[in-house]
């Protein structure tokens, strides 16, 4: 009850629009408000300056550029061995499982279709049925680029309108269908497994969504799915490990596998603190 008390504010609240002002604020360059601001948000998140290419806070242009800092590559050691599948991203594992039947599992009494996530297309939600999915939840203090999670060629991105939602675990229990109701930009992938999806889900907040292949996809928000196709010949290819997006503010972001793919470690489960580059699962091929 109280995780409903606490989310149906966010029905009336205007998601987008307090997202754009984040946008605005976070790209400030008066060097007094933003050195604050910076200051301020590593002593609340107690943020290790250490792992940074740039550890002097106040190096950055803006809160921004400050949010999406690089890391030291030794910061996040990356899984190797035939198979590993690396974490793409610092956050906790929301849930893990099989797509059972087109379905994803939320969180208790609520779950939502591949087919709703992925923008409504029975096309792009087949080859996942019966596959596996794992969903990982990036808080404030979290780094925020996302990474590849296995080798894998680009063959399409699909830019989802939708509300801006929380996506703290107290709203995964209370709001029906979170993950497919919120903004997001879905990246499709071929790997030596068959298919894999990146699908980055934006939030209250998350005032833009990048790619490395197409920059800034969100804002605009706009009310019609947007779709890129990239032929074999044309298509970026990445390795585990290499950078494909990131969040600008915090978000959360769902892997998904065919069916006989991979199997997810053992050693994570519900509510697992996950850093980028760990080993998240093993393939089956």
């Amino acid at each position: 009850m109280i995780d409903y008390l606490k989310a149906w504010p966010q029905y009336v609240m205007p998601g987008h629009l307090l997202s754009r002002l984040m946008y605005a604020l976070t790209r400030v360059r008066i060097r007094a408000f933003k050195n604050l601001f910076i200051d301020t948000f590593i002593r609340l998140y107690k943020v290790d300056m250490q792992e940074a290419v740039e550890q002097n806070p106040h190096a950055y242009e803006h809160f921004n550029a400050f949010f999406t800092r690089a890391l030291r590559p030794e910061a996040r050691p990356l899984a190797d061995g035939a198979g590993a599948i690396a974490c793409p991203v610092d956050g906790s594992v929301s849930q893990t499982g099989t797509i059972a039947d087109g379905s994803i599992f939320q969180a208790k009494g609520h779950s939502y279709s591949t087919e709703e996530l992925l923008g409504g297309s029975r096309e792009r939600a087949a080859p996942f049925h019966n596959g596996s999915f794992a969903t990982l939840y990036l808080a404030p203090s979290n780094y925020h680029r996302i990474h590849m999670p296995f080798d894998g060629r680009l063959t399409g991105m699909v830019h989802v309108p939708g509300r801006l939602f929380s996506v703290s675990p107290a709203t995964a229990r209370a709001i029906p269908q979170l993950f497919a109701r919120n903004e997001r930009v879905v990246a499709l992938f071929e790997t030596d497994v068959g298919p894999m999806a990146v699908v980055m889900v934006g939030a209250v907040f998350v005032a833009s969504i990048e790619t490395v292949w197409a920059r800034q996809v969100t804002p605009p928000a706009g009310r019609i799915i947007r779709q890129w196709s990239y032929p074999e010949n044309e298509a970026p290819c990445f390795a585990r490990g290499d950078e494909i997006g990131r969040f600008n503010m915090g978000s959360t972001v769902i892997v998904l596998f065919g069916p006989d793919a991979v199997n997810w470690t053992s050693e994570i489960g519900h509510g697992s603190g996950v850093c980028m580059g760990q080993l998240l699962g093993k393939t089956q091929r």
